[in-house]
């Protein structure tokens, strides 16, 4: 069976608590149920794992090379800061696509660089938590 796996980072477990104003009232549970019921009706199967820890996040992309058709990965603050969550991404042929609730382009100047979308196949920004289906149809319509 084809298999994605949806990764997500620090703080994103207090999602439709945490400045909803910002991202939104969906909790991750809902977004995990939501692309579930999705990519099963393409017959793929959907794993998931949340961590605030960098480290439990490289041991699962590097787990994904030859298990998985594709990641689909909102690393939260990692995004900005993590050479290692990079090189983990650089060193698998699963690929990526890293999705952002807010558009990260539009706050804090220190969200603005991505360290992992050069090396990811592409990035979704801004779209709520639609990004995610669309990140999962960019993986099930190839």
């Amino acid at each position: 069976m084809n298999r994605l796996l949806l990764l997500n980072g620090p703080n994103l477990n207090m999602l439709g608590k945490r400045e909803p104003g910002i991202y939104g009232v969906t909790s991750l549970e809902d977004i995990e149920d939501n692309l579930t019921k999705l990519t099963e009706s393409f017959k793929y199967q959907l794993d998931t794992f949340q961590s605030n820890h960098e480290g439990e996040l490289i041991d699962r992309i590097q787990q994904a090379d030859g298990n998985y058709q594709g990641i689909i990965f909102n690393p939260g603050a990692f995004t900005h800061t993590s050479i290692a969550i990079r090189d983990a991404i650089s060193s698998i042929t699963v690929p990526v696509i890293e999705v952002h609730i807010s558009n990260v382009h539009q706050r804090e100047s220190f969200r603005h660089t991505s360290l992992l979308a050069p090396v990811s196949k592409g990035q979704i920004v801004g779209l709520g938590v639609k990004g995610y289906q669309l990140a999962a149809l960019a993986f099930l319509e190839e």
